[in-house]
């Protein structure tokens, strides 16, 4: 029979590149097409490059990195048809968060989510008002109150950062993104399940028109 409960080993540094890695790209620090050059890395780490290309492996295992035979490790260029799916999981993990939220304490959810609406509206800058954009939607499912559904949603979350700070310059201005989330946290508020549903589905899907816009043609 396999031990399991064995003593606990300090994380290893691949698994340190890996995240530090997932959070550049997150960030937008690499983004989407960019080559990762193994000595710089290895050299801006401070690491060798066993430890690095492990790392790489990792999220080349994700899918937040391509490996090119020939060319080298790239981060991944979502097309038209990663960025549908990525949305139509998290619509499916929002929408069955936002109905359990409108069996409970609706009210109290709304205002919370209001709360950072307003965090985006006083942001003094777009990667503020993304950065707030994200907080909503991590909010929204935390008060869903389902360790299961914010476990699936935080798979998630690089793509999502990845494809939030991409929204940021499709927006005529900041106050129709602003004005987007509160419409949806007033119906979450306002216990009016209908509404909450199609302002949800309307947001997702304005999302993927607009990244989807945004790629180049051909």
């Amino acid at each position: 029979m396999t031990d399991f409960i064995t003593p606990v080993e300090q994380e290893s540094t691949p698994s340190i590149v890996a995240e530090k890695l997932r959070q550049a790209i997150a960030y937008g620090e690499l983004v989407p097409g960019t080559q990762l050059g193994e000595a710089e890395l290895a050299r801006r780490f401070g690491v060798s490059r066993g430890p690095l290309r492990e790392g790489m492996q990792r999220l080349t295992q994700e899918g937040l990195l391509i490996a090119i035979r020939n060319r080298g490790v790239f981060v991944n260029t979502m097309d038209s048809g990663e960025i549908r799916d990525m949305y139509l999981a998290r619509e499916a993990i929002e929408r069955t968060a936002s109905r359990q939220i409108l069996q409970g304490d609706y009210a109290g959810a709304g205002d919370a989510l209001l709360a950072v609406v307003d965090e985006m509206a006083a942001a003094r800058d777009l990667d503020e008002v993304s950065e707030a954009d994200m907080r909503f939607h991590e909010v929204l499912v935390e008060l869903a109150g389902s360790p299961r559904l914010s476990r699936l949603h935080q798979t998630f979350l690089v793509e999502t950062r990845m494809c939030v700070h991409a929204l940021a310059d499709t927006y005529d201005a900041a106050t129709d993104r602003v004005n987007e989330h509160r419409a949806l946290a007033g119906a979450i508020r306002s216990g009016d399940v209908a509404l909450t549903d199609k302002l949800m589905l309307a947001h997702m899907e304005d999302a993927v028109d607009r990244l989807i816009a945004r790629l180049p043609a051909g």
